[in-house]
């Protein structure tokens, strides 16, 4: 069975800096995209990285040049390292795949669990 599985999340100080990984476990035939999503409770889900295979990364706005996303095609892992980290920045990050694997031939989206990330003084 293919997963998600997070990790690199916790508590950093304001101008603090953590990175987030996400890897495939399991057996995918093509992955088409990986993405960073966040949402604090109560507010909708915003795209923070979005990342096709073979191309760039985009960023949601308020990114504004603090995070990268990076992929390692060979090991089916993202990252997202997060520099200048700020109170609001304070979410859950989930991690997504979009991808096809050999028993579901059509592509989909798979989620991983999450990771809580908290910008605290």
């Amino acid at each position: 069975q293919v997963q998600l599985v997070e990790s690199g999340g916790g508590v950093v100080q304001p101008g603090g800096s953590l990175r987030l990984s996400c890897t495939i476990s399991g057996s995918t035939m093509k992955i088409h995209r990986m993405a960073w999503y966040r949402q604090v409770p109560g507010n909708r889900r915003e795209m923070v990285a979005s990342m096709p295979t073979d191309f760039s990364p985009i960023y949601g706005d308020f990114v504004k040049g603090r995070f990268t996303m990076s992929r390692d095609n060979a090991q089916n892992t993202a990252y997202l390292q997060m520099s200048s980290l700020k109170l609001e920045d304070t979410a859950v990050y989930r991690c997504l795949a979009n991808l096809r694997t050999w028993d579901r031939r059509d592509p989909y989206d798979l989620w991983g669990q999450g990771t809580q990330v908290t910008v605290a003084s």
